[in-house]
């Protein structure tokens, strides 16, 4: 970072403050589960449900917050996302149903999220960054989102014994608003559109549909998708398997923690290997760790110290896939529209966090356990794997993306 502008470092380094916020806060909504279902009576499939419904929407707002992000600037999205997220987790104490929890902790928490997240603050960072520094950059804020999960996932398990769930919801949003001092790094230089149109361009539709008929671009989703399922299930339900295994709650706060400190070191790496091997070969190497890692979970004796260390495996590779991911979307369709075009893998990642987040309630509610939610998730893993290999990496119009760049 030594050779990078002062403005530079400030955007990357403020957009890992956001994420911090922004992914603690909504990574640890899984330790809620069981103290809502408790509390409310509502059930694990209803509750799972509002998960998942927030998993999607998470990954619907990455795509609209990217393009308005490209087309104003990030400023005003990411205000208004950090608003929109207090306010939903303030009002999720006060829902007693399923479809207020629906709206509530599946729509507006979400929305809030999905506008403070990847798209918008790596987009933000790779567009005031050379192209070589771009690896390093979203590793950089990559990291800040971990970091946050290992702050917040411990902190929130505190803040539920003492205060209960209402009380930790509430302490969750008061956070949440201090965030907002942050933007005004990313703020600076955000009159207008990010970054002015290079000879070429014909406008985000047309980036659009250029990506649609992508074959790469189309596999990168299809990894991505199972990164999401597998993600999503595990912040949902990990501390329920936790429970099932007759292990205290604080396994649960403290394994979603580790993850998180050890997705700080994965995601450094990422960030630091993308600019020296091909991204493709890093995510098929991550993606096959997890099947392996899961394997070796099943038929370990489900101690404290095996979540733990299990959750040590898991972090290496947790977020680590976004770098590499939004590397090859920039190698291959420049940095003009990256926040809308990895918007919409960000999309295709939760649409696979809605199935990892609902049906691992439905698993648990028929069979009593998730041990068919593990297997699913060691094929998916492998798919995800060999699917990356094929992507080409080069620049699908390399005028326009070096342009671009």
């Amino acid at each position: 970072m030594k050779t990078w502008s002062r403005s530079a470092v400030a955007v990357t380094l403020a957009g890992a403050a956001i994420l911090m916020v922004t992914m603690g806060a909504r990574q640890s909504l899984g330790l809620f589960v069981s103290p809502l279902n408790s509390s409310t009576g509502l059930g694990i499939v209803t509750i799972s449900f509002a998960m998942a419904v927030g998993q999607f929407v998470w990954g619907a707002a990455q795509p609209i917050a990217g393009g308005l992000a490209d087309r104003f600037g990030p400023a005003r999205v990411l205000v208004g996302g950090l608003l929109v997220l207090a306010a939903g987790t303030a009002l999720t104490p006060f829902m007693s149903s399923g479809l207020g929890l629906v709206l509530s902790l599946g729509v507006v928490t979400a929305l809030g999220a999905g506008a403070g997240s990847f798209s918008v603050l790596i987009g933000a960072a790779a567009n005031r960054l050379a192209p070589e520094e771009r690896g390093a950059a979203s590793g950089i804020i990559n990291a800040g989102g971990s970091f946050g999960q290992f702050v917040f996932a411990p902190i929130t398990g505190k803040l539920i014994q003492l205060l209960g769930w209402m009380g930790a919801m509430w302490s969750l949003a008061a956070i949440t608003l201090f965030a907002l001092p942050l933007i005004r790094p990313v703020a600076k230089r955000d009159a207008g559109p990010a970054k002015a149109a290079a000879p070429g361009d014909k406008g985000v539709w047309n980036a659009i549909r250029s990506s649609m008929g992508d074959s790469s671009y189309l596999l990168l989703h299809a990894g991505f998708f199972t990164c999401g399922f597998h993600i999503a299930f595990l912040v949902t339900h990990l501390p329920g398997e936790v429970d099932l295994c007759g292990l205290p709650p604080a396994v649960a706060s403290w394994s979603l923690g580790i993850i998180g400190l050890s997705n700080i070191v994965g995601s450094l790496f990422a960030g630091a290997a993308v600019s020296r091997y091909r991204s493709k070969y890093v995510l098929a190497w991550m993606y096959a760790s997890r099947a392996v890692l899961i394997a070796v979970y099943l038929v370990s004796p489900k101690t404290a110290a095996t979540f733990y260390l299990f959750a040590v495996g898991l972090g290496l590779t947790w977020l680590a896939t976004v770098p590499p991911t939004a590397g090859i979307v920039g190698k291959l369709f420049g940095v003009r529209y990256l926040a809308t075009l990895f918007g919409l893998t960000l999309l295709s990642h939760q649409v696979g966090g809605f199935l990892g987040a609902y049906l691992g309630g439905l698993a648990v509610a028929s069979t009593g356990n998730y041990q068919w939610m593990w297997y699913g998730d060691i094929v998916l893993s492998t798919f995800a794997a060999l699917v990356n290999l094929p992507i080409r990496e080069a620049p699908v119009h390399p005028r326009v993306a070096a342009a671009a760049a």
